[in-house]
């Protein structure tokens, strides 16, 4: 297959031009919350492999996403969707579980700025990571690797197709938010639903935290008391 023909691979999905007009305004603003109680208000539904960790501190990134998909060891489709994925778009790729190689550096996060991308999801490793937190361009990925890849015209690889990291399945235009302690995918016909559920869960916390202030145990918050038929001399207790 030529290099012309694995240009058109790249049509499949939905237009950039339809992922833009359709955006939901409200993905953005689901970046308000973290991502513990979009999992939670989500049903514990969308956590991308906890491998899956941000480059740097305080990190934080939520967008649509764009999937991508690149064979092993090899970049090109990478370079492809930063030229063609709409702004504000959160770049999530999958590279056939190869990760003994840097996808993405400094050159891709530059590029990806000047477009105006919200940040990159990686399902494998990256280098010049100094560079990357110094730029401040938000990153999540497997690790780092400073062994560089190919650029094959003939790779077989997708862009704004479906793809599938662990036990979750990207569509464009999904709801992608990333801090700390993760990754999480929330399907874009979703939304709405979880941001409303979300926004109940923060108010419930914080009136948690005013009890737990007021000097009142998390066991007798979360009606977590349970019987017992002995404490020794050490304290310990005995389940009935």
């Amino acid at each position: 297959m030529g290099a012309a023909d694995q240009v058109s691979t790249a049509q499949q999905g939905p237009s950039v031009e339809a992922v833009a007009a359709n955006a939901d305004p409200l993905l953005g603003n689901l970046g308000m919350f973290d991502t513990a109680t979009l999992l939670e208000s989500n049903g514990g539904r969308g956590a991308l492999p906890m491998r899956i960790r941000p480059v740097g501190l305080d990190v934080r990134v939520a967008g649509p996403a764009y999937p991508v998909r690149c064979p092993a060891g090899d970049n090109l489709w990478l370079h492809r969707a930063v030229s063609v994925a709409p702004k504000g778009s959160v770049l999530v790729a999958c590279v056939d579980g190869f990760d003994e190689a840097g996808y993405w550096g400094e050159i891709l996060t530059a590029a990806a700025m000047q477009r105006g991308l919200a940040g990159l999801v990686l399902d494998g490793a990256v280098r010049d990571a100094r560079r990357l937190i110094e730029r401040g361009f938000p990153v999540f990925c497997t690790g780092r690797c400073v062994r560089g890849t190919t650029k094959d015209p003939s790779g077989r690889g997708t862009l704004g197709a479906a793809i599938r990291i662990g036990e979750t399945e990207i569509e464009i235009g999904d709801a992608v938010i990333g801090d700390d302690d993760g990754v999480v995918v929330i399907a874009s016909g979703a939304v709405a639903t979880v941001r409303l559920v979300a926004a109940q869960r923060v108010a419930r916390e914080a009136r948690i935290f005013e009890r737990i202030a007021e000097g009142e145990s998390t066991i007798s918050i979360y009606g977590l008391a349970r019987p017992v038929d002995s404490v020794n001399e050490k304290g310990y207790v005995r389940n009935v």
